[in-house]
């Protein structure tokens, strides 16, 4: 059967075609002026301006979320926990072997102590609530900068009691700045500097700790 407009085929009719001036979805169509027009399936941008409180903080999570790696089971939660811990006690026996000192004479070691407790604590809190953290998210390849971090603060702590912490402190400023942190050469290397000249002001020169140093 046909149009009594322009004769093309309704449906239910043999052809099976469109009723005239129907589309199929998804299809370009032609408008009054003859120039295809492609039919828009993307989803409406939100009304900002109506939404809710509960509707817009639903909104700022879910686009958070994009893109982010999968989270970390609770097996995966309670291993970091571990190695922290173990990082933390690791910690407490190198602190002891540079000398702890006393609170009017503080060693070499109170302070590196004073940090390895404090990791202790955050290592036995993470396990506490590994099975019921949902936050964390799975190791990927942007991991390699964390453990890269790691290795960098592991090497200063070799080195300091060698050959000091000015050397190894403003190499390991100057890689987290320059490496990890994505900054200039030059602002790496000022900052870097100057973080060293003010520890060594405050700590060797002002507070008289003793710890490792070349001058």
């Amino acid at each position: 059967m046909s149009s009594p407009h322009d004769g093309t085929h309704v449906p239910g009719s043999p052809g099976g075609s469109s009723a005239a001036g129907a589309s199929r979805p998804g299809t370009a169509r032609p408008d009054h002026a003859g120039a295809p027009v492609v039919e828009d399936h993307r989803p409406a941008e939100p009304d900002l301006e109506h939404m809710s409180l509960e509707e817009a903080v639903h909104l700022v999570e879910e686009t958070e979320h994009e893109g982010r790696p999968p989270a970390a089971g609770p097996v995966s939660n309670v291993v970091t926990a571990l190695v922290v811990l173990a990082l933390g006690v690791a910690a407490l026996f190198g602190s002891d072997a540079l000398g702890l000192g006393t609170a009017a004479a503080p060693g070499a070691g109170t302070w590196p102590m004073l940090v390895a407790v404090v990791t202790v604590l955050i290592a036995l809190g993470m396990l506490a609530v590994a099975r019921r953290t949902h936050d964390a998210e799975r190791f990927t390849g942007a991991s390699v900068l964390v453990l890269a971090g790691l290795a960098t603060m592991v090497v200063f702590v070799v080195l300091l009691p060698v050959i000091g912490f000015e050397i190894p402190a403003a190499l390991l400023c100057f890689v987290w700045l320059r490496f990890l942190g994505h900054e200039s050469w030059r602002l790496s290397a000022l900052l870097s500097l100057g973080l060293v000249a003010a520890f060594y002001a405050i700590f060797v020169g002002a507070l008289s700790v003793p710890i490792p140093h070349l001058f």
